[in-house]
């Protein structure tokens, strides 16, 4: 199992106007070493559709489901699924510039300031 530096976690729920950008924006870097956890909190749109399709096209993206129960559950499980060194979390109608990744990373590594 190899080593993911970084675990950004989505809580979506009703989002598929947003989820494909906030999902694309964090896999546009080329970091190998990042996963995208996806939790699905029992939407009754195509976010969980759109969420799997994104992870057969990226190995980095993992799609979770549950019953709805509010984004701290969402969140947990996110948690509970996590493999990284580091981990944050991202609203589903929010999306990273280019750069941001690489740039959170190198920042951390270097013991910098973000």
């Amino acid at each position: 199992m190899k080593n993911i530096d970084l675990s950004i976690i989505i809580p979506i729920y009703n989002a598929e106007k947003y989820i494909k950008r906030c999902i694309e924006s964090i896999l546009i870097s080329q970091n190998k070493a990042l996963e995208v956890i996806a939790v699905d909190d029992g939407s009754a749109d195509q976010s969980l559709l759109i969420c799997q399709d994104l992870a057969n096209v990226d190995s980095r993206v993992h799609v979770y489901r549950k019953e709805n129960g509010g984004v701290s559950s969402a969140r947990n499980l996110g948690l509970e699924k996590a493999r990284g060194r580091y981990i944050t979390f991202c609203d589903a109608d929010d999306y990273y510039d280019d750069r941001a990744i690489d740039y959170l990373l190198s920042n951390i590594e270097r013991g910098g300031q973000i």
